[in-house]
This record gives structure tokens, C-alpha cells and sequence, in this order.
């Protein structure tokens, strides 16, 4: 899921993902990502503890679903109150379309009530419009797509059911990105998802599926040679000193409290087949079993973003192919293009960031409208839908491409140092 600020894995940058909460990657800057569909990364201190670990509801237990005496009550009796949500799940649905497709299910016997739940459970806020649905396998966009067809088009501004994705993974046609002014940009990051054809997502993947997904990752990821070559650490045989030491860094996610994850199931049988794999020098991660099969993750101090998302391509287009190799390709069409838990997430799944550092811009009264007109979103560091007090200095400028190309799409990213430099003019 996602958090999207312009409505969605819930709120993303829009958040991410929407949807969830947990603690992204790295020693670079501090990142923590808020929430799986979530996509709302926000830069905290130095401490591992956060308030929004500690918020109410978060022992949401999983609803289950799967009861079939359910369809013994008419669809009325079964249709959930959505009078008070705000996500794009419920602005969809309709009581006729429950009817439709309420005794329907996946080959895996992934249900409308599944896809929905997480979105009945939490209604949203009145100012940030989530997703409100997952998917629980491959086919779950497919047999329920008279739901998630308008959810993806409404939250991804107007892509149509007819529309094909492109997708852009050579990173020599980036062009600048190599010379973001190190005097704001503190740390860069590139991250995305992806899913393993063959296997439930993890909303709805059985206990010998997730550690089969975590058995093909270790072997994958082993072969991982020279600057990516890198380690594998299981969340059930860590150390408690191990484990807070890479929470204390800032790059190991916590187990998921956000109601959006547990409410979708994502956080069953916890820490069982999760894990953390990352390189040497820990500038390239990839997350396992967490809100999707994989996250990838290219990361480093500084704001040279096209190093960045160069180890990212390269990185990623060598993961692909040692899991093709392996039998297993990820899942991906045409239309949707790359495959994830989260509507909020199709498409390139990708999202580029840099922690930055504005004494003073948070005062300006342009910052929104530049911002906004960037395709940007700002995170303070301190809460996490932070409205960038004055007292805050250090921000997360993030810009999330779905069903974008990559290539195409990161150039806003570039222009940050136009931006950086214009405000450093100005104040």
C-alpha cells in the first residue's frame, strides 16, 4: 500500500506505495518509509523509536475473509458501510459491483472481500486519499477488474484500461543528475518492487510460499558479484543486538504497525521468511517478503542521483535475469506493467528522493507552488505527514514515476538543483 498526498498505498508522493509503515533503507541521510503502499518516505533522527510506532490501532488483527457462509446473505447484508472513507477503493464500489463480484475469486481463491478489506478497515483522512485495496496474486487485476480498473485510472490520472506501459531501464539515457548541489542534497535514493511470477503476493501467500520466495531470493542474490556483492540477513536469526543496530542505522524495516498492512494480511506469521539483503558497502538493498516479494533499493550520500540510478538499473536488470534463470520471471504485462501488491505501485514501481537540507525555504511562500509544480513532495523529520514547520530544516523531496519510463520521468528529479539553487538566491 501506499500513502500518497495526492491520493493514494495510500498517500505517496504522493504516499510510496500508499499504504503501511516501516523503516526504509540506509545509513544515508536516515530514510523511513511510511507505509508499504504507502510510499512516504520521511527522514528521522538519530533514534530508533518513533511516534508513529506506537499509534493507535496497531495491534489491528488480520481479518480473514475466506468464510464462505458469507455468500448464504444477500450482497445488502454483506456490502460494507463506506459512508465515511475516503480512498479510491470506496469511491468506486458500489453496491451493484458487490453483487457482480462478490462470489467471484482468483485461481488462488483471492476474494472481492480481500482485495477491499484493508480499505473498509481504515476509512483515511479527510485531506489524504489511500488506495484502499491490494492484491493477493497476479490475477487478482484481472477477475476483479471492473473495481481496480477505475481505482488505477483515478489514481494514476486517468491511465486507461487500453493504455500500454513503457519502460526505460538504461541509465545512459539520463541525461544530467551527476551535479545536485552538496550543500542541500544530503543522500539520493532510487527504490521500486517487484513480483515473483508464480507465487501469492504477500496479502495472501501461504507460509511455504513466502519462505519458497525467500529460499529463490538468497540464492539469487548470492550471485551477486563485485560492488553488488552483498549478504543475506534473516529476520528470525538476528540478534537482538543485530537487529537494533540495523533499525539504530536506519536500514532494516521494522515489523509493520500500520493498520493499512495488518489489515491486508501483509504481516502474518512475522518475522517468519523476512529479510534484509544488502551489498557491502550498503549502497544497494533489497527487501524480502516485506509489502511485495522484492524491493530494490539504490542509495549513497550525496546528489549524485545518476550514479544512483545507474548501480539501480544495473542492479536490477541482473536481479531479473538471475530469477528468470532460476524459472521464475517477474510479473509484469502490458498494460499494467510491473506487478505489485499496491495499485498505487504498477507500472515502473519506482520512486527517486534526496534528503535535503532548506533552512529557510520551508518560510518561503513559493515553496508549495514550486513543488508542486516539480512533481514533488516534501517530508519533514520529525512526524509523518509533516506540514514542514518553520523549526524544520531537513526535508525528503521525493517524485514517484508510475506508468512513466524511468528515464523520462527522473528528469524533475534533476531539476532539483535549479530548485536548491534558486531558493539559496533568493534567501
Amino acid at each position: 500500500m501506499e500513502i500518497a498526498a495526492n491520493g493514494s498505498r495510500a498517500a505517496s508522493i504522493n504516499l510510496p506505495s500508499g499504504s503501511g509503515q516501516r523503516r526504509a533503507a540506509g545509513r544515508c541521510g536516515g530514510w523511513k518509509l511510511l507505509g508499504g503502499t504507502i510510499g512516504i518516505f520521511v527522514s528521522t533522527p538519530g533514534s530508533s523509536s518513533s511516534p508513529q510506532v506506537r499509534q493507535q490501532g496497531a495491534n489491528m488483527p488480520f481479518g480473514n475473509t475466506h468464510n464462505q457462509v458469507k455468500l448464504k446473505f444477500t450482497s445488502d447484508q454483506e456490502y460494507p458501510d463506506l459512508s465515511k472513507h475516503n480512498n479510491h477503493m470506496a469511491k468506486v464500489l458500489t453496491p451493484a459491483m458487490y453483487e457482480r463480484l462478490r462470489s467471484k475469486q482468483t485461481p488462488s481463491g483471492f476474494t472481492l472481500d480481500d482485495v477491499i478489506q484493508t480499505g473498509v478497515d481504515n476509512p483515511g483522512h479527510p485531506f489524504i486519499m489511500t488506495v484502499g485495496c491490494v492484491a493477493g496474486d497476479e490475477e487478482t487485476y484481472e477477475v476483479f477488474k471492473e473495481l481496480l480498473d477505475p481505482v488505477i485510472q483515478d489514481r494514476h490520472g486517468g491511465y486507461k484500461p487500453s493504455d500500454k506501459h513503457k519502460t526505460d531501464l538504461n541509465a545512459a539515457n539520463l541525461k544530467g543528475g551527476d551535479d545536485l548541489d552538496p550543500n542541500y542534497v544530503l543522500s539520493s535514493r532510487v527504490r521500486t518492487g517487484r513480483s515473483v511470477r508464480g507465487f501469492c503476493l504477500p496479502p495472501h501467500c501461504s507460509r511455504g510460499e513466502r519462505r519458497a520466495v525467500e529460499k529463490l531470493s538468497i540464492e539469487a542474490l548470492a550471485s551477486l558479484s563485485g560492488d553488488l556483492k552483498g549478504k543475506y540477513y534473516a529476520l528470525k536469526n538476528m540478534t537482538d543486538a543485530e537487529q537494533q543496530q540495523l533499525i539504530d542505522d536506519h536500514f532494516l524495516f521494522d515489523k509493520p504497525v500500520s493498520p493499512l498492512l495488518l489489515a491486508s494480511g501483509m504481516a502474518r506469521d512475522w518475522p517468519d521468511a523476512r529479510g534484509i539483503w544488502h551489498n557491502d558497502n550498503k549502497t544497494f538493498l533489497v527487501w524480502v517478503n516485506e509489502e511485495d516479494h522484492l524491493r530494490v533499493i539504490s542509495m549513497q550520500k550525496g546528489g549524485n542521483m545518476k550514479e544512483v540510478f545507474n548501480r539501480f538499473c544495473t542492479g536490477l536488470t541482473k536481479i531479473e535475469t538471475l530469477f528468470k534463470d532460476r524459472g521464475h520471471a517477474f510479473m509484469w504485462n502490458e498494460h499494467l506493467g510491473y506487478v505489485l501488491t499496491c495499485p498505487s505501485n504498477l507500472g515502473t514501481g519506482l520512486r527517486a528522493g534526496v534528503h535535503v537540507k532548506l533552512p529557510n525555504m520551508s518560510k518561503h511562500a513559493k515553496f508549495e507552488e514550486v513543488l508542486k509544480r516539480l512533481r514533488l513532495q516534501k517530508r519533514g523529520t520529525g512526524e509523518q505527514k509533516s506540514s514542514c514547520c518553520h523549526s524544520q530544516t531537513h526535508l525528503v523531496l521525493e517524485l514517484k514515476s508510475v506508468f512513466k519510463v524511468e528515464t523520462h520521468h527522473k528528469r524533475s528529479t534533476c531539476r532539483l538543483r535549479h530548485t536548491c539553487g534558486m531558493f539559496h538566491l533568493q534567501l
